[in-house]
């Protein structure tokens, strides 16, 4: 087949034990699945009570991702870049309307991930309702190690979620802290798209999200998953 140009290459995460790497086809993120953030993003409402889950998707060529120090670099248009670690859920077959019984059959491994956020631009969105897409999707605005197949990690359910920025711990909480657990993110996204091999979940944040600026070297950790350094240039 001929193109006017060269197709983009196939974006892809290493495999933790495994030179073949896994194709990413799409990046959805839950917000606000941990009651502590909801509070500290003024949705106490949210915090209270489990409400339906929401999302909001990266493009796949958003995502920095590998082994070893990964260079991020500072997005424009933002003086309010913020850090959010995550547990990523990778999916190595998919489906729709996708019961959560069903749902961890689906997934292929995890991996740590940093979802990063232009808070000013998304402020400024939500003041005037309008979509939030430029202050989430930017370049190189999805992070991600390596990914831990299921045959080595399990299908966690519990463990410490942490981040530090410049060795000062930032980011701290625990799976078991999830509203929403990963086969009931996987079951009620599915009612909304058909997933699909090679698609990519943020599961949403611990509470301590905050500004990074240049220089600043991220450290963090999923335990039993892996972990992540990142430096922001």
């Amino acid at each position: 087949m001929n193109y006017v140009f060269n197709p983009h290459p196939v974006t892809s995460l290493p495999i933790v034990g495994s030179d073949v790497r896994f194709p990413v086809r799409r990046i959805f993120c839950v917000g606000r699945n941990y009651a502590e953030h909801a509070r500290e993003m003024g949705a106490a409402d949210q915090a209270e009570g489990r409400e339906p889950p929401f999302f909001f998707t990266k493009p796949a060529d958003a995502l920095v991702g590998g082994d070893g120090e990964l260079a991020v670099k500072y997005p424009p248009l933002t003086r309010n870049l913020h850090h959010e670690i995550e547990m990523v859920v990778a999916l190595g077959a998919g489906g729709e309307n996708v019961s959560a019984e069903a749902a961890p059959g689906l997934i292929f491994g995890y991996a740590v991930g940093l979802d990063l956020t232009r808070r000013d631009i998304q402020a400024r969105a939500k003041e005037k309702s309008h979509p939030w897409d430029m202050s989430k999707g930017f370049d190189q605005s999805a992070v991600a190690g390596a990914i831990s197949p299921v045959a080595a990690s399990g299908h966690p359910t519990g463990g410490r979620v942490w981040l530090k920025v410049n060795g000062q711990l930032r980011q701290q909480g625990d799976l078991a802290d999830m509203m929403w657990k990963v086969p009931e993110i996987i079951a009620n996204l599915s009612t909304l798209v058909r997933l699909e091999p090679g698609d990519l979940i943020y599961s949403g944040t611990p509470a301590g999200v905050g500004p990074l600026l240049v220089g600043d070297v991220l450290e963090a950790g999923v335990d039993g998953i892996g972990g992540l350094r990142a430096r922001i240039t």
